[in-house]
């Protein structure tokens, strides 16, 4: 993969699959990923950067969305890498798929040549964990891999309060937050939304507010469940469409 820089965010054996197709488990323990994109060399970057490390591996490849959803139902991998713009189904409409139809759905992570992709956004609210550059480098791909497989969130800040800017969150719908599930928050668990949305961590929230990790993680799990998001990404896209957290 080439060069490219993510800004800030949140981190945390050979086969012969053809697209559509399965390649089966290699027998090692690790994080099993698909990987969805229309282009071939995508995917066969993708492919070769992943196979690479010792903890991940490919099973399958999908040329489109209609593709990825039988086969991530099929092979239930831990991650999708997911393009947005894929013919046939794209990838907002698959990731809406595999969220809503799984009991337990694989962590997807976008896989963009845009940041500021109104797709990306989309794809974001339909339930994927994060997004990712095609022109990341090939260790900030299978760090970003890990860190959704572990059940966090990858959150670029400034992509997203873009995003959000451009998709009315402008403050003239700063009342909002003051109804509706942002509106049951305790004043503690307001900040910590603030500070994920600033792209912090449970560390550096900790840090900030001057308490355990402990204590961050059951505000950030009572943010969630007030919410109803699935994870700190949708908490963070709830924060800004609301109004309770302004774009700057």
């Amino acid at each position: 993969m080439s060069t490219g820089n993510l800004g800030t965010g949140n981190l945390g054996t050979e086969s012969t699959s053809t697209e559509g197709t399965s390649t089966g488990s290699t027998g090692r323990d690790g994080i099993r990923v698909v990987i969805a994109d229309d282009e071939r060399l995508v995917r066969t970057g993708l492919r070769v950067v992943i196979d690479a490390e010792p903890d991940l591996t490919v099973v399958g490849e999908a040329a489109d969305g209609a593709e990825v959803v039988p086969l991530v139902r099929e092979l239930r991998p831990d991650v999708v890498l997911m393009d947005v713009r894929m013919p046939g189904i794209n990838g907002i409409r698959a990731t809406e798929q595999l969220i809503g139809g799984m009991a337990e759905p694989p962590r997807i992570l976008v896989v963009t040549t845009f940041e500021h992709d109104d797709h990306v956004y989309d794809a974001l609210r339909a339930g994927a964990a994060g997004f990712l550059l095609k022109r990341a480098r090939a260790e900030e791909m299978v760090q970003a891999v890990r860190v959704v497989a572990r059940g966090d969130s990858l959150l670029f800040p400034a992509a997203v309060r873009e995003l959000a800017l451009r998709h009315g969150a402008d403050g003239r719908r700063a009342a909002a937050a003051d109804h509706g599930p942002i509106g049951r928050l305790t004043e503690r668990e307001g900040q910590v939304l603030r500070l994920m949305a600033a792209g912090l961590n449970n560390g550096e929230i900790a840090r900030q507010l001057v308490v355990s990790q402990e204590t961050v993680k059951t505000h950030v799990g009572s943010v969630l469940a007030k919410l109803g998001a699935r994870d700190r990404t949708q908490a963070v896209i709830a924060a800004y469409e609301s109004g309770f957290v302004l774009p700057k």
